[in-house]
């Protein structure tokens, strides 16, 4: 069943110690527009860009979800993000002023009492919703995650443990359409096996960790739980907040097997880039853009004007434009005629131009024209022929009065052949 996007009424604050890095730390959680999605800001670094809760911003970490954008990195934002699924608040921005978010107890219960205070309110834009219709699998070692489509509404979570003697094993299912998150899955505290702990502490892990938030499996003494299975319960808040990457509410069965980290963003990244491929199918919405529109916010024109449509607009934060690629295009006349491919300089012109076509929105009433004014970390991973659709994905990270950067992206299909960071300048019209 499809429902509104949620957001704040008022900004809140939490502060407390990581769980690995044992620093000190205060977060800052504040409401955002429809279609913002959750984005985590770095308060402590000058000029920090947006780091969008998306698969695509996933960096490797141990034992832990953490997001990179550019030099700027966020972890531990799995228990916030899991809070933020179980009660469906869907557009914040999160500043943090450290690497790594308070660890609080261990659990989500801190950061569902804090989206709580702030008082949740549902905003007019539709909740993207991702239904899986075929099961995918994905296995490491003996540990597995399997997707299936849904059985009933909603997601539902089958997990199947693995512990040291006296832990109980027995499964737990959570489901999202009938039980309660806050109560079954928020309040289940981290852990670790004993024989783990002196590692981790090598490795510079745990130094936030203690008896209060951290459960010790198999040591001499069994740890009190909170609730009935409490270290499973755990497993599925993390998966939960991990799987909030995918930017949807997901309609599906998750069966777990002994899954941690590891597999449950291996499957974010899978379903994201589902959910990518049904936008493309998509027909062009009451936010997309015919041609006509797009020349008449952008100057550019034959054989210069290298988008056909733009199928998503959301706000100035992200626009989706297309490049329907053909043998017919002038540039295919002289460059390697004989095995036509799109130039990448092209390409990246038709990401400025969905740039431009984004930025000039907000100064259509301005009198400034935007212009670039660098490009930067460019990579180009595959070829563009012509029977291509380039789908052109553009994301503000930093934007002022007269100047914005931009990350953009190209793909054929699932598969990125160009990247760069773009920076503008908007500057008065002659």
């Amino acid at each position: 069943m499809s429902r509104k996007e949620r957001t704040l009424k008022r900004a809140v604050h939490l502060e407390g110690v990581s769980l690995h890095s044992g620093a000190r730390v205060e977060v800052r959680v504040e409401p955002a527009p429809a279609g913002t999605g959750i984005v985590f800001q770095r308060a402590d670094l000058l000029d920090s860009p947006d780091i969008p809760a998306l698969a695509g911003n996933l960096s490797m970490s141990q034992r832990r979800t953490v997001l990179r954008e550019g030099a700027a990195d966020v972890g531990m934002v799995e228990h916030l993000l899991s809070a933020c699924h179980g009660l469906q608040v869907d557009n914040l921005i999160v500043r943090v002023s450290g690497s790594e978010l308070p660890g609080t107890d261990g659990s989500a219960a801190p950061y569902v009492e804090l989206l709580r205070s702030g008082g949740i309110m549902e905003q007019k834009r539709g909740r993207k919703v991702l239904r899986v219709f075929n099961p995918h699998v994905l296995r490491d070692g003996e540990a597995e995650l399997v997707v299936l489509p849904p059985s009933g509404d909603g997601l539902r979570v089958r997990y199947l443990p693995e512990y040291p003697d006296g832990v109980d094993a027995k499964p737990v299912v959570f489901d999202t359409s009938l039980d309660d998150y806050a109560k079954d899955i928020a309040v289940a505290r981290t852990f670790v096996r004993a024989e783990e702990i002196e590692k981790l502490l090598e490795a510079g892990l745990g130094k936030g960790a203690n008896a209060d938030n951290t459960l010790v499996l198999g040591g001499e003494e069994a740890p009190e739980m909170r609730i009935d299975t409490e270290p499973t319960r755990h497993k599925i808040l993390d998966l939960l907040g991990d799987l909030a990457l995918v930017g949807a509410d997901l309609h599906a069965d998750i069966i777990a097997v002994k899954s941690g980290h590891g597999l449950n963003q291996g499957m974010a990244k899978y379903l994201r880039g589902l959910l990518e491929d049904f936008e493309v199918e998509e027909d062009i919405n009451e936010e997309g853009y015919g041609i006509t529109d797009v020349m008449r916010l952008l100057p550019h024109r034959y054989p210069f004007l290298l988008i056909d449509r733009v199928i998503k607009v959301e706000g100035w934060r992200r626009a989706v434009g297309l490049k329907n690629v053909t043998i017919n295009e002038p540039f295919f006349v002289g460059h390697f005629p004989e095995q036509p491919l799109m130039p990448g300089v092209l390409q990246l012109e038709a990401l400025a131009q969905l740039c431009g076509f984004l930025l000039q929105r907000k100064m259509e009433h301005t009198g400034k024209l935007v212009v670039l004014a660098s490009i930067d970390k460019v990579r180009f991973r595959g070829g563009v022929v012509p029977g291509d659709q380039l789908r052109l994905e553009v994301e503000t990270l930093r934007m002022s009065r007269n100047r914005a950067t931009m990350k953009a992206h190209g793909k054929v299909g699932r598969r990125i052949v160009s990247e760069a960071i773009l920076s503008f300048a908007m500057v008065a019209a002659s």
